[in-house]
């Protein structure tokens, strides 16, 4: 008898634990994600939205805007979340909230007209870069301002085409965000066409302050056309213009985002020193 009960208890601890009572799973959330359907674009394209916690009263306080294209989930909006997240939990930068654009047709926002051949291969449609910016600013920035409470600052950050897109929309429209971050930018686009009108835009822009802040990973043309359009910022000697051109050799074109974002975000968002 006793050796039946041994084995019974023996047999009642040997039951996996997939035959168990599993406790139920529940959705993962680091924020929030909205549909917006655009008149400017003619579609619908979802929003990804993500405020951080870590400071007092975070739910009610207003935050600047920290706008950035590729920003779907499948995207890089988890990995550019994950730094804010960190660095304003840390204290290494103010606080803002980051919206993700997610992607319908990439190569169609990211990209101005082109007189190259080669450019035009690249997509079935190309050079909708300014439409995309009409979507920011008449139908996104408002609707974001609608929903959250946001300060009047407002940044970009973006790699690659993304980061075409945020050189040329300081060159072009520089009033539609204060603090530019681009990341291995496509300089190369429409035969450098951006580092044909950069020198005119250095000596003649008279507005409000602007910061600009590139990395280059190690892949020859685009470290080239960096650095530059850095020279050709810097040396026009606008004072209205906070320009940094950063070299990152040891990273590549697929890995220059994140350590990229990390320093750029550290070092434009820094949190400003009380007076005393």
């Amino acid at each position: 008898m006793a050796l039946l009960l041994l084995l019974v208890l023996s047999l009642s601890r040997a039951v996996p634990a997939t035959a168990q009572q599993a406790a139920p799973a529940a959705a993962l959330s680091i924020g929030q994600t909205f549909t917006l359907t655009s008149q400017v674009l003619g579609e619908t394209r979802r929003i990804n939205v993500y405020r951080p916690a870590s400071f007092p009263d975070s739910a009610n306080t207003a935050l600047p805007v920290l706008y950035m294209p590729d920003g779907g989930m499948a995207e890089d909006f988890l990995h550019v979340a994950g730094l804010v997240q960190v660095l304003v939990g840390n204290g290494t930068m103010r606080p803002f909230m980051l919206v993700g654009i997610e992607n319908t047709e990439r190569r169609r926002d990211l990209t101005g007209p082109t007189t190259d051949a080669k450019d035009r291969k690249i997509a079935p449609r190309v050079g909708g870069s300014a439409a995309f910016r009409q979507f920011l600013r008449r139908e996104l920035m408002p609707e974001i301002a609608r929903r959250y409470p946001t300060t009047a600052e407002k940044a970009i950050i973006g790699e690659s085409l993304a980061g075409l897109f945020v050189v040329e929309t300081l060159l072009t429209e520089p009033d539609l965000f204060d603090t530019y971050l681009a990341f291995d930018p496509s300089l190369w686009w429409n035969k450098e066409q951006l580092l044909q009108v950069a020198p005119a835009f250095a000596r003649r822009y008279q507005g409000p302050a602007k910061v600009l802040f590139m990395a280059a990973s190690s892949q020859p043309d685009i470290a080239r056309e960096t650095r530059q359009l850095g020279v050709i910022l810097e040396q026009a000697g606008n004072q209205r213009l906070t320009v940094t051109a950063l070299s990152l050799p040891l990273e590549t074109h697929q890995t220059i985002y994140h350590p990229a974002a990390l320093l750029g975000l550290r070092a434009v968002f820094a949190p400003k020193l009380a007076k005393k």
